[in-house]
């Protein structure tokens, strides 16, 4: 996907729409800043609009990763640990080895600084796709076996607000956040995914389906409201 790079904010996505009358930043869901603007607009409105908007674009920043902390030792997903350790070195550095993600701070930065968070989350979406893609493939493909159900394809993504998606021809669309659900949720919201191959609504026929497959869908569907698929 096409981007610009700042020097304080790093890559910032371009997303082109005839929808689009305006130039547009905002917060994804992968905490970094989106762009949407016009099919033929240039790409320096974007810039411009950067450099006259850099106190609103830190608050918004801000406000995107206020409930976001890390902490030493802490579970990322299903089979990852932060650990954090002290460098000698100018700038922090964030990388996975194996399964642990090793976060190097030099002094005076601490896991709360915001350049420190945007390093992780980079880092923990790549620790979540990894798992992803191991386990929702095949997890998936139990759950559409013991169903009956089938779908042409699964792919992933962190690029909406969504837990999943199938569309019309059979794709199912996973985000990769799923990972940080309980397991029966994960499943709740793979089984809602594998009914709409069946049911492309929400009738009464759809819940009916995924009430065969999962009993608990009420409660597993209002535990899943209190959760957001942002990392």
């Amino acid at each position: 996907m096409p981007s610009v790079i700042d020097e304080e904010f790093g890559h910032i996505t371009l997303r082109r729409s005839a929808k689009a009358s305006h130039v547009r930043i905002r917060v994804a869901p992968d905490g970094r800043l989106r762009a949407s603007l016009p099919l033929y607009a240039p790409t320096f409105l974007v810039k411009r609009l950067i450099k006259t908007s850099r106190a609103q674009l830190r608050a918004m920043l801000a406000e995107q990763t206020a409930d976001v902390s890390f902490e030493h030792g802490m579970q990322i997903g299903k089979s990852h640990t932060l650990i954090t350790r002290r460098t000698t070195a100018e700038k922090p550095t964030v990388q996975r080895h194996g399964q642990q993600i090793l976060v190097s701070l030099p002094e005076g930065k601490e896991l709360d600084d915001p350049a420190v968070t945007r390093l992780i989350r980079d880092t923990v979406i790549e620790a979540l796709r990894v798992e992803a893609k191991s386990y929702l493939t095949r997890r998936l493909a139990y759950l559409g076996n013991q169903g009956g159900f089938t779908y042409e394809k699964v792919r992933f993504s962190h690029a909406s607000g969504r837990w999943g998606s199938c569309s019309s021809s059979g794709t199912i669309s996973l985000n990769i956040a799923l990972m940080k659900l309980p397991f029966e949720l994960i499943d709740y919201v793979l089984v809602h995914e594998l009914s709409h191959t069946v049911h492309m609504n929400h009738s009464q026929e759809f819940w009916e389906l995924v009430e065969s497959n999962d009993p608990h869908y009420k409660q597993h569907r209002r535990s899943l409201k209190k959760e957001t698929p942002s990392i």
